[in-house]
C-alpha cells in the first residue's frame, strides 16, 4: 500500500504542476488519467488490456465511445469516462450511465484527473447507481481509501471484495454527508428531536431559532472537545488547548451570528507538530493558537504581532505560512502531508529567534 500511496502522491504533484497548461479533455486523459491507470498496474500500451475509445453502440446511437475499458482475463472489469480537469467530476455521469448499461462491466469510473468517482449497480442490476459508492481524491489520500483502491489494481483486483464493501461504503458515505449537513446547519427535525427530550414547552418560531443556535454550538463544542481529548491522549500532552470564543456558552437570541468555522482535526494535529518543534527553544505555555475563517494561527505569547506560522488547510491544497524572514506577509509553502511540517523546523526556530 505504501508503494501505491507514494505513486499517487507523485501523480498529485504532477497534476498540480501541469494542470494550468492542460487545456483540453484529451490532454487531461494523456497527462493525468493514463498515468493513474498505469499506477493501478494495467499496461496502457496493451490494447487488449487497456482499450481507449472503445466503441459502444447504444440503441439507435452508433459509434458512441467509452474513453477506456479495462480488461482482465479478456473480461471487462471497469470502464472509465474522463472530463477536463476543470470540470466537476460529479456533474457528468449521464454519459457514463449509458455506457455502463451495455459495457458488461460491474464498475464505472468518472474522473477529471484528480477526483475519481467509482460507481456500481447496487440498487438495480445492470443499471448504474446515481451516486458513487467510493470517491478517491488525489489531494486527500486516506489509508482507508487506498485499501479500497487496492482491490481495483491488476494484481489485487477482487470483484467479491469490492462488492462486499461497496454497499456499506455507499450508505456510510450518504449517512456521513447528511450528518455533516446537520452539524453545519441543524434541521428543524434534528433540533426538535433533541430539544423535545428535555424541554416540555411549545417550540415557537423564536425558540426554534434560539435552540438551533444552541444546537450548532453544542455540536461544535462536542467535536472540538473530543478531538482535543483524543489528541492529548495520543501525544501525551498535558497542556490544554485554549478554548475559542465561539465555544463559550452565553445567552443568545435570534440575531446571534452563527460561528463561521470549526477547528478541524488536521489543524489541531498540525499545530501540535509546530508546538513539538518549538518546545526545543520556548516553553509550551508561550505557544498559543487562534482559529480564523481563513487560517489557523500559531502565535508566540498569544500576540498577533508575533506570528510563528499559519496553517492554511481550508482548501484541497494545504500550505504552511512561515514568518522566518520577518516579513509582514508570510511565505507560503505547500504541504503534501502533515509530516512535511517537520521539514520547516529551521525556519520555525528562526522565527522564534526574531522575536527574542
Amino acid at each position: 500500500m505504501e508503494d501505491l500511496k507514494l505513486k499517487l502522491e507523485q501523480l498529485h504533484q504532477r497534476v498540480d504542476a501541469l494542470k494550468d497548461q492542460i487545456n483540453t479533455e484529451e490532454a487531461t486523459k494523456n497527462a493525468f488519467v493514463m498515468p493513474f491507470i498505469q499506477i493501478l498496474g494495467y499496461d496502457i500500451f496493451n490494447p487488449t488490456e487497456v482499450i481507449p475509445e472503445h466503441i459502444c453502440d447504444i440503441g439507435t446511437k452508433k459509434g458512441e465511445k467509452i474513453d477506456y475499458v479495462i480488461k482482465k482475463d479478456n473480461e471487462p472489469i471497469f470502464i472509465i469516462e474522463c472530463k477536463h480537469w476543470k470540470q466537476d467530476a460529479d456533474a457528468h455521469n449521464s454519459q457514463l450511465h449509458r455506457y455502463y448499461h451495455v459495457s458488461k462491466s460491474r464498475f464505472g469510473i468518472l474522473t477529471n484527473g484528480h477526483i475519481y468517482n467509482f460507481y456500481a449497480d447496487l440498487e438495480r442490476p445492470n443499471i448504474m447507481d446515481e451516486k458513487p459508492f467510493f470517491t478517491l481524491n488525489l489531494s486527500d489520500l486516506k489509508d482507508s481509501s487506498l485499501k479500497i483502491l487496492e482491490n481495483f489494481t491488476k494484481n489485487g483486483f477482487s470483484l467479491e471484495n469490492i462488492l462486499d464493501s461497496a454497499e456499506a461504503l455507499k450508505y456510510i458515505k450518504a449517512i456521513r454527508s447528511e450528518f455533516e449537513k446537520e452539524l453545519q446547519d441543524p434541521s428543524d427535525e434534528i433540533v426538535k428531536l433533541l430539544v423535545n427530550r428535555f424541554f416540555d414547552k411549545p417550540l415557537t418560531a423564536p425558540r426554534m431559532a434560539t435552540f438551533r443556535e444552541y444546537t450548532k454550538r453544542a455540536f461544535s463544542n462536542s467535536i472540538n472537545e473530543s478531538i482535543s481529548f483524543r489528541l492529548k491522549n495520543a501525544l501525551n500532552i498535558n497542556e490544554s488547548i485554549p478554548v475559542r470564543a465561539a465555544e463559550v456558552v452565553s445567552p443568545i437570541d435570534e440575531n446571534v451570528e452563527t460561528p463561521k468555522f470549526i477547528t478541524t482535526q488536521e489543524e489541531i494535529e498540525g499545530s501540535q507538530i509546530v508546538k513539538a518543534i518549538l518546545r526545543e527553544v520556548v516553553p509550551a505555555s508561550r505557544i498559543a493558537f487562534r482559529d480564523t475563517q481563513s487560517y489557523f494561527g500559531v502565535l508566540l505569547d498569544d500576540n498577533n504581532r508575533k506570528p510563528l506560522c499559519r496553517l492554511h488547510f481550508n482548501f484541497s491544497t494545504k500550505y504552511i505560512e512561515l514568518f522566518h524572514n520577518g516579513k509582514d506577509n508570510g511565505e507560503r509553502k505547500q504541504l503534501n502531508s502533515l509530516d512535511d511540517i517537520y521539514t520547516f523546523k529551521n525556519e520555525l526556530l528562526s522565527t522564534v529567534k526574531n522575536y527574542q
